[in-house]
């Protein structure tokens, strides 16, 4: 039987993969420490997830375990030996990382870098996948021309008409702290690919969504949006009078292409992971779509401060992906995940 260990097991990501692969026939290892619930209060608390994993999953077992114990970490990974890691774990806000700077890059940087040293030590045949994020390109995206539409702003070159490539440089801009936490972490996930030779992929993810994600604030924009809808709470527009796009990717769609690199590994590899042009979609169209989902106006403020290294329009180009892994495609459309959305909410909700 094949072992898979999971970071960040009870996060939306991580929960996903657990449940993908623990369908299959996998022994299935989850680390989380419930860093959410410190990170954003109760809003952020993971626990129900965990409750949910254990619950249904058929071989999984749960290891309460901050990644920034590094001992830890080595003596996990000397006793697992996993076949696959999958590394979901991460302090994933913009505004948070600024006033937490140290647990920020703790967790990002260093906790990334205790497992990639434990692989190489324990497991260094292990695919190793890592979680990124697209803001490793800090604000470089902004710099290309946009034209403004009447709900959202679209790119004007014909360059980018699929979206942003791999190629797109991660020097020389603004990333917010975060950013740069991430950054840290996603070259030394490639240095270990392509100095030491093992099995290494970065995923610069776009909006990763889905119905078990904990939506507060400061992380995860369609879950969040789903829920003050229906809490008819007011959700605050950051700028950019509301017509930044983000394309939109299901947690599912995102384990699938994991289990595609499995099947197809490759050192340093790096991918640009979102929904792609088709499930692109800006706040006031998001707001819209909500609306006629579940028959609640909206209610929303702007305040006409964007945050600090966010993207105006982020489209992923899944051109190279889709070269690399043959066979991996979207398979949940914007429209199906707004209807999981909806509906998880109010499931939950009523409890």
């Amino acid at each position: 039987m094949k072992t898979l260990l999971v970071t960040g097991s009870c996060g939306l990501i991580g929960s996903e993969v657990v449940a993908y692969f623990d369908e299959q026939g996998w022994q299935v290892v989850g680390v989380d420490n419930n860093m959410r619930r410190d990170f954003f209060g109760e809003l952020g608390d993971t626990s129900w997830n965990k409750h949910r994993l254990l619950a249904t999953c058929r071989a999984y077992r749960h290891v309460d375990l901050d990644i920034r114990d590094r001992a830890g970490v080595l003596a996990l990974l000397e006793a697992v030996k996993p076949d696959l890691i999958v590394h979901t774990a991460a302090q994933p806000s913009h505004d948070l990382a600024a006033s937490r700077p140290f647990d920020d890059f703790d967790v990002n940087a260093v906790g990334t870098m205790n497992l990639l040293e434990a692989t190489r030590r324990h497991a260094p045949e292990a695919v190793f996948v890592h979680l990124s994020t697209n803001k490793v390109y800090g604000d470089r995206p902004n710099t290309i021309p946009l034209v403004e539409l009447p709900t959202r702003w679209e790119y004007a070159d014909p360059a980018y008409a699929n979206g942003i490539p791999e190629t797109m440089s991660i020097d020389q801009s603004q990333h917010s702290l975060f950013g740069a936490s991430k950054v840290a972490a996603d070259v030394m996930v490639q240095e270990y690919g392509r100095y030491f030779g093992m099995k290494t992929c970065c995923l610069r993810g776009g909006c990763l969504t889905g119905p078990n994600h904990s939506g507060v604030q400061l992380h995860g924009f369609l879950s969040y949006l789903v829920r003050c809808n229906l809490e008819q709470r007011e959700y605050t527009i950051f700028g950019y009078l509301g017509k930044q796009v983000r394309d939109n990717i299901h947690s599912y769609d995102v384990a699938r292409c994991i289990d595609f690199f499995y099947a197809n590994p490759q050192p340093g590899a790096v991918f640009n992971l979102g929904g792609g042009r088709a499930n692109s979609i800006s706040i006031l169209e998001a707001f819209d779509a909500v609306s006629q989902l579940t028959g609640i106006p909206m209610r929303y403020r702007y305040v006409d401060q964007p945050r600090k290294g966010d993207h105006i329009c982020y489209i992923s180009d899944l051109s190279h992906m889709r070269r690399q892994l043959p066979g991996w495609d979207i398979t949940r459309s914007l429209s199906n995940i707004f209807d999981e959305l909806v509906a998880s909410w109010r499931e939950r909700l009523k409890q």
